[in-house]
């Protein structure tokens, strides 16, 4: 496809090809678009020197001198949304509606953390006559970063933009199902005028890299964004070499439908938002308890919505769901879809592959789902949604905290009681009333529990990125 880029590996401000390399597939069609360079352990030495160079002549560039870069980056970003959002449909599946937003929402990240750049304040702290105690915040060196492929320009675009607005730099492991992405953000800061190595972006065997890059002692922090299997094997390697971790990791987010709501409008919103990204988002609402006085009429508009999704290339006009990642997921949600319907629930729509060409699957609607069933616990990261009925809030509170994730969460409801009964209850790092937005650039975002640990966004994004130095200072020898 002519809109879909050559592929590069980025080490220390040039382009790099490799003898080995990957198919990249368009999950839509299954057709070859490109061929991914795989990186060897010496372009990750190289990547490797290159970072620590780079991070040696970031660590001195003044915090209004890297928010300019950044902020060039984004407009370069916005200027070629088009040329980006094609590769990501593309290479993903996303409709092209959705992949112009995502475009639009890494450029954001880099414009917010552009001004948290020069807002990572230390402090004085009161003390005795001649004493000085100051907080001052240093960034944290070489960070070793991989992204997710299910929102190939956004994800890395966060990681990215929080180290080098903070002073360090960074080796980039971008997914090998979605390399574009990456390639357009390094691109856009090479052509903003980044020093060489401060940003390194790589791909290849996945366990291969990150085994190698986190046992280096350059490597100051690993940032994440994955299931929680993954985290947890990243967190155990680096705990060996006590480097410091950010993981955004898999979620099963819970919605609370209360019986005051506007049920149409709930339900509606609902069923639209579980099919965004073919649910393929660690917060995508999935596990919906809604009280049972409003139960049936709440199922029934969401079950005729989510059926009259309009699935098909990302490519097509009027496409609201584009196909899954790859061809393993629509194995993986049938046979979910299939251990639900052993145990009781009723499928009330989907459940099934659609088509012979590319990894569509039908928007899925299971309601009275009993507890025992697999997809009550685990994630489907998929198009499917889960129904049941509550007899109460704190019933509802109760479901939604029954799993070990808690990255986002989510309730419907107009009374401030409620309201605030939900925001103490709930375990989870994200919590929304009346809306189904998790995550913005000038908010923190991150999980608790297996869900993982660390903020990205907001005030707090830049902290991780950081590391807190205390001085003492007394004038005379004590």
């Amino acid at each position: 496809m002519s809109t879909y880029p050559e592929l590069h590996l980025y080490i220390d401000g040039e382009w790099r090809q490799c003898a080995s390399d990957l198919p990249v597939l368009n999950p839509a069609t299954e057709e070859e678009i490109g061929r991914l360079p795989r990186a060897g352990i010496a372009d990750l030495d190289d990547a490797l020197a290159a970072a620590e160079r780079g991070f040696e002549t970031w660590r001195q560039v003044a915090p209004v001198e890297r928010a300019k870069v950044l902020m060039k980056a984004a407009a370069l970003m916005r200027e070629r949304q088009e040329e980006i959002a094609l590769a990501i449909t593309a290479e993903h599946g996303k409709p092209l509606p959705q992949a112009r937003l995502e475009v639009i929402r890494g450029c954001e990240f880099f414009e917010w953390d552009a001004g948290e750049a020069t807002r990572t304040y230390g402090r004085v702290i009161p003390s005795a006559p001649g004493v000085r105690y100051i907080v001052h915040h240093q960034p944290i060196g070489v960070v070793a970063a991989f992204s997710p492929w299910n929102f190939p320009m956004s994800q890395p675009c966060r990681k990215v933009a929080g180290a080098i607005a903070a002073g360090c730099s960074i080796i980039l492991k971008a997914a090998e199902e979605t390399p574009a992405g990456a390639l357009h953000i390094a691109r856009a800061l090479h052509d903003a005028g980044l020093p060489p190595g401060v940003v390194n972006l790589v791909f290849g065997e996945p366990a291969e890299i990150s085994d190698h890059l986190i046992r280096q002692d350059a490597v100051r922090l690993v940032a994440f964004t994955g299931s929680t299997t993954v985290g947890t094997h990243l967190t155990t390697l680096a705990a060996q070499h006590m480097t410091p971790v950010l993981m955004e990791l898999g979620g099963h987010a819970p919605v609370i439908v209360c019986e005051d709501t506007d049920v149409e409008a709930a339900a509606v919103s609902g069923a639209v938002r579980k099919m965004r990204n073919a649910g393929q988002v660690c917060t995508s609402p999935t596990r919906f308890f809604v009280h049972e006085s409003i139960f049936d009429e709440y199922t029934d508009i969401f079950v005729r919505r989510a059926a009259e999704t309009v699935v098909g290339n990302g490519m097509d006009a009027g496409v609201e769901m584009g196909p899954l990642a790859n061809e393993r997921r629509p194995a993986a949600l049938t046979e979910l879809v299939e251990d639900a319907v052993a145990h009781g629930a009723e499928l009330r729509t989907g459940g099934k592959k659609l088509g012979e060409k590319g990894y569509f699957f039908e928007p899925t609607v299971l309601a009275n789902v009993p507890d025992a069933a697999q997809v009550m616990q685990v994630e489907p990261f998929g198009p499917l949604a889960i129904i049941n009925p509550v007899a109460s809030l704190d019933h509802g509170i109760a479901m939604a905290n029954s799993v070990p994730y808690g990255l986002a969460a989510y309730g419907f409801t107009n009374r401030a009681d409620y309201v605030d009964r939900m925001i103490e209850g709930i375990e989870a790092g994200n919590v929304s009333i009346n809306t189904l937005e998790a995550s913005l650039p000038e908010t923190p975002f991150g999980g608790v529990k297996s869900s993982g640990f660390g903020r990205e966004g907001g005030t707090e994004g830049l902290h991780n990125y950081m590391i807190t130095k205390n001085i003492s200072h007394s004038l005379e020898i004590v």
